[in-house]
């Protein structure tokens, strides 16, 4: 969105102008339904994890109210003018609204990822009082801010969220080329698209490497549990794909011979922490074959969006891509790639510091709620996944609506205050 309407305000082209107001919209649709499934997580605090959230309060709730007053406040203040604003405030002003959309969510990511990532490798806090009333208290708020892991997860998480976005406009894009309509739009916003998406896999290569070095540095566990290591030898291998045998101890699949010791160490003999020398009360994850087959999901997709980005970018270079239609219907589909390796990504985080909640400080069975039963957490569940499941076919329905209609043609000629000097119409 800041990129089209930045062109349209430089270039004077309502092609632009027109990409701008109908990823606008789309935007809008994606927003609501992100606003609606982030309120559970409010009273999910306070009703499934009272024990968690006194324990963390002082830190977490410090993190999150950072994230209402920076984020959501500037994000949702200027969501107004962006959607609603076009024909009556100026284009310079409807641009900056836009940029700080684009700010705001970014800063919402920010204080998310800092909470989370405390929870991952804390810093900056003390433990005050003993047994049920201890709970931390934050020392150093930047020490807290910048902990260990907080700014390579940052970055890991934001770069996945640019591909997403990237791969969502190609997808439409493709769509419409593969139906022969709005065919100038399409190949505008798909130029523009690919560009992001072969920049941002590449640095997703990047992030990727750098948050393995800080799991191995701080959660070796989980680690171990991302490749399959039970025994610490040298040249620990590096799984392609492969099924891990928990009883066994085994995995069974293709690897590269020392491939995990170079990555980890730069050299191939060094070994890599198994579990056999990790101390029994940093416990394991339960879910071993879980956390190691999401995580080898996640880069077996990340490696196959930097292919798919590169040989299209070849075949438009080539002349192909737009006689080929099978492959833009792998367009059109790979709107799914970073949808599932971001979930995947999560999945490997989350289940892979387990036993931890607060990881080496509190264990996720210990910040649960005591005085909650199992079957109101399930029925709540049952609930809530009815309840989002109605609201994800509204979305579905209402974002179908929005692709057939396609960009409006009297976007080409803005209307109003917004309308261009007659020698640029």
């Amino acid at each position: 969105m800041v990129i089209t309407e930045g062109l349209w305000l430089k270039t004077k082209n309502n092609i632009y102008h027109q990409m701008a107001r109908f990823w606008t919209k789309i935007f809008a649709l994606i927003f609501a339904i992100g606003v609606a499934s982030g309120i559970v997580m409010e009273f999910e605090f306070g009703t499934n994890w009272a024990t968690y959230s006194r324990f963390v309060g002082d830190v977490f709730g410090s993190a999150l109210a950072a994230e209402g007053i920076f984020a959501f406040f500037l994000e949702s203040g200027f969501l107004a003018i962006l959607v609603f604003g076009w024909d009556k405030v100026k284009p310079g002003f409807h641009f900056f609204s836009t940029c700080m959309v684009c700010l705001g969510a970014h800063f919402s990511a920010v204080w998310i990822i800092v909470a989370n990532s405390w929870m991952q490798t804390p810093a900056g806090y003390r433990i005050v009082g003993e047994g049920k009333t201890a709970r931390a208290e934050i020392t150093d708020f930047w020490a807290m801010v910048f902990n260990p892991s907080s700014m390579d997860r940052l970055f890991h998480t934001l770069v996945g969220c640019w591909q997403a976005g990237a791969w969502l406009v190609i997808s439409l894009s493709a769509y419409y080329i593969l139906k022969n309509r709005h065919l100038e739009f399409a190949k505008r916003s798909l130029q523009i698209a690919l560009t992001v998406a072969c920049i941002t896999s590449l640095l997703q290569l990047y992030s990727g490497s750098r948050s393995a070095d800080i799991v191995m540095k701080y959660q070796p566990a989980k680690l171990a549990a991302m490749e399959g290591v039970f025994k610490t030898k040298p040249y620990t291998p590096m799984y392609i794909f492969g099924w891990v045998d928990v009883e066994a101890e085994k995995v069974y699949g293709l690897y590269i011979p020392g491939g995990l010791s170079f990555l980890a160490h730069k050299n191939f003999e060094t070994p890599v922490k198994g579990f056999d020398t990790i101390s029994p009360e940093w416990g394991r994850p339960q879910l071993i074959n879980a956390v190691f087959q999401v995580y080898h999901l996640m880069i077996a997709i990340g490696m196959g969006l930097i292919g798919l980005s590169f040989f299209t970018v070849f075949a438009w270079y080539k002349g192909w891509l737009f006689k080929w239609k099978w492959l833009q219907f792998i367009l059109v589909l790979s709107v799914l790639g970073p949808q599932v390796a971001n979930q995947a990504g999560w999945y490997t985080a989350e289940m892979g510091r387990q036993p931890w909640i607060v990881y080496g400080l509190m264990k996720t069975s210990e910040g649960l709620s005591k005085t909650v039963k199992a079957e109101a957490v399930l029925f709540s569940l049952i609930m809530f996944v009815l309840i989002y499941f109605l609201l994800f076919m509204v979305f579905l329905y209402l974002l179908n609506e929005k692709i057939q209609h396609g960009p409006d043609d009297k976007d080409l000629i803005p209307t109003g205050k917004l309308a261009l000097p007659e020698k640029n119409k």
